[in-house]
C-alpha cells in the first residue's frame, strides 16, 4: 500500500502564504496533510475548516486530530463550499481556500472502494460510498451512448465507442459488479495501448468523475470560493487531469480580467471588475517528489489571489 503523501506541499503552504492568526479552509480534507501542516503555521488564534464528503475521511480526521482546538470538520461536498463556511461564520474573511482535487491513496488502496482496478473489488467509486449510485449501478442503468459519451468526454478515450459496446454485451451476459470485471472488458476492446497506462485507466477515470460529479463540483466551488476570501486571501488548487486544470485556469484566467463587455472603458461597476490577481504560473512537482511520489506526477498547482472590488 502506498502511504498517504500530500501533494506538493511546500508549493501550497508558500502559495497559501499562511498568517499566524488567519482563517484558512482545505475543502479536500482527504487524510488530512495539507491540513496538518496549514496547522504546524497557525498560531494559537488561527483556526481551519476542513471539509470531505468521505465519511472514512472525516473519521480518520476526527481520530487523528481529536484535541485540536483551531480545526472544525465538516462533512460534506465541497461543492456547497458557502454552506459550510458560512455556518462557521466565516463569510469574506478567510485568508485562503485549498481544493486538492482527484482521490486520495487511501480511496485508491482500499479495494473495496471500487476506485482502482490494480486489486479486484466491488465497483463502487463513490467518494460518499453512502449515497448515490455507484459506478456498477450506473453501469446496469445507462445506455450504450451515454456510456460511450462519458468515456469520450471525461475520459477522451478514442475507443469510447468500443468499450461501450462491449459493456452492453458483458452485461446482457452477467452484472458488472467488480473492477477486474469492467477492467477486462476495457482492455478487451481496445485495440492499441498507450505506453505506460493500463487500457482501462481512462474508463475508470471516466466513470469515476461520472459517478461523482467531479467537474461540476469543481465549476460550483471555484466561484464560491472566491466569494468567501477576504482581499489578499489566496485560493490555491491542485489538479490531475487536464479537464479539471482547463477549469481552474479559464475560472482564474476569467476573474483576473473581469468582464470583457467593459474592457477599454473609463468607467467599470464593481461587479464587473476583476476579482483575482494570478500568482505565478502552474506549479508542478519535481523529479525528487516524483521519485518519492509516483502518484504527484500528474498534478498541477494554480494560485490566484483575491483583490478589493
Amino acid at each position: 500500500m502506498v502511504a498517504h503523501t500530500p501533494v506538493l506541499l511546500d508549493e501550497v503552504l508558500a502559495g497559501l502564504s499562511v498568517k499566524a492568526d488567519g482563517r484558512y479552509c482545505d475543502a479536500t480534507f482527504g487524510r488530512g496533510g495539507h491540513a496538518a501542516a496549514i496547522l504546524g503555521q497557525l498560531g494559537p488564534a488561527g483556526r481551519l475548516c476542513a471539509i470531505d464528503r468521505d465519511p472514512d475521511a472525516i473519521a480518520a480526521g476526527r481520530e487523528r486530530f481529536a484535541v485540536e482546538p483551531r480545526l472544525t470538520l465538516v462533512r460534506g461536498s465541497f461543492g456547497r463550499l458557502e454552506e459550510r463556511v458560512r455556518a462557521a461564520g466565516w463569510e469574506g474573511e478567510l485568508q485562503g481556500v485549498l481544493l486538492d482535487l482527484g482521490v486520495s491513496s487511501p480511496q485508491l488502496d482500499e479495494a473495496g472502494r471500487g476506485f482502482s482496478f490494480m486489486q479486484d473489488g466491488p465497483l463502487d467509486m463513490r467518494m460518499d460510498n453512502e449515497s448515490g449510485l455507484s459506478a456498477a449501478q450506473w453501469l446496469a442503468r445507462a445506455g450504450e451512448r451515454e456510456i460511450a459519451d462519458v468515456l469520450f468526454k471525461l475520459g477522451e478515450e478514442k475507443f469510447s465507442r468500443r468499450i461501450a459496446r462491449a459493456i452492453v454485451a458483458a452485461r446482457a451476459e452477467t452484472p458488472i459488479g467488480t473492477t477486474r470485471q469492467l477492467a477486462d472488458i476495457a482492455a478487451g476492446a481496445v485495440p492499441t495501448r498507450e505506453p505506460g497506462k493500463h487500457p482501462a485507466t481512462r474508463t475508470f477515470q471516466a466513470i469515476r468523475i461520472h459517478v461523482n460529479r467531479e467537474l461540476e463540483e469543481v465549476e460550483a466551488a471555484l466561484p464560491q470560493a472566491v466569494n468567501l476570501l477576504a482581499p489578499g486571501g489566496r485560493l490555491c488548487v491542485i489538479s490531475f487531469h487536464s479537464l479539471e486544470d482547463r477549469l481552474v485556469k479559464r475560472f482564474m484566467r476569467r476573474e483576473a480580467q473581469g468582464d470583457p463587455i467593459y474592457a477599454e472603458l473609463p468607467h467599470v461597476p464593481p461587479h464587473a471588475r476583476p476579482r483575482l490577481q494570478l500568482i505565478g504560473g502552474a506549479v508542478m512537482p519535481g523529479d525528487e517528489e516524483i521519485a518519492r511520489n509516483p502518484r504527484a506526477r500528474s498534478a498541477v498547482l494554480r494560485v490566484a489571489e483575491r483583490i478589493a472590488a
